[in-house]
């Protein structure tokens, strides 16, 4: 059963559900995007974790799926092909947004949140121009920590973003993740050289991405 809480004295709610099946949580989010949609709940912040599933945007090549023949969902959100798997923090944020036309204000706004994450456990990271996410680049190369993949319908946001704090990366090896060829995909255990859990990011994650959330929702 999710774990219910509300965020400081705003009208998010949010929503803990542990590792819960991708398609389980799916439904999940599209019965509380109705409701926010119908003004019967507050804006949600839903956190989980996946079992080993790949999911592809509404952008992915055929080319970028995997090559070990495992199941792909194909999703309505935006981007391409991703993985997700234990040790990877997921959100949703179903949020009515304060101007719905700016996705990109919001994407970005997520993004700000997430880099707030990692510099707070001492890893530098940031966005890139025409690449969503957040990103680490110094002298050993571009490396991706977080996705970013959403969707707005009716002014309310769904979908949203992947923080890899301790799975197992070789998972990517299958696909060409979010279509990207010239960069890796990192986690932050494997930043920091030492074991993290999803629980010790997981109330840091909260506190960030709220605030990101404050700053674009209606």
């Amino acid at each position: 059963m999710p774990v219910l809480s509300s965020l400081s004295e705003s009208t998010i709610a949010l929503t803990r559900h542990g590792l819960i099946e991708y398609a389980k949580a799916w439904d999940v989010q599209r019965v509380i995007h109705g409701e926010v949609v119908q003004n019967i709940r507050p804006n949600t912040l839903l956190l989980l974790q996946h079992p080993f599933v790949y999911t592809a945007g509404r952008r992915t090549q055929l080319f970028e799926r995997p090559t070990n023949g495992a199941p792909v969902i194909d999703v309505d959100r935006g981007g391409k092909i991703t993985w997700h798997g234990p040790g990877q923090l997921v959100g949703y944020p179903i949020v009515r947004l304060a101007k719905p036309t700016e996705l990109v204000g919001f994407v970005r706004e997520i993004e700000s949140g997430l880099i707030a994450v990692c510099a707070e456990f001492g890893i530098e990271t940031t966005c890139m121009k025409g690449r969503s996410g957040v990103w680490i680049r110094d002298e050993k190369g571009d490396r991706k920590i977080a996705a970013i993949g959403v969707r707005v319908a009716k002014g309310v946001t769904m979908h949203g973003f992947a923080l890899n704090v301790c799975p197992d990366l070789s998972a990517f090896e299958a696909i060409i993740p979010c279509g990207i060829t010239d960069a890796e995909v990192t986690s932050m255990e494997k930043e920091l050289g030492r074991s993290i859990s999803v629980d010790e990011v997981t109330p840091i994650v909260e506190r960030h991405i709220f605030e990101s959330l404050k700053r674009v929702s209606a």
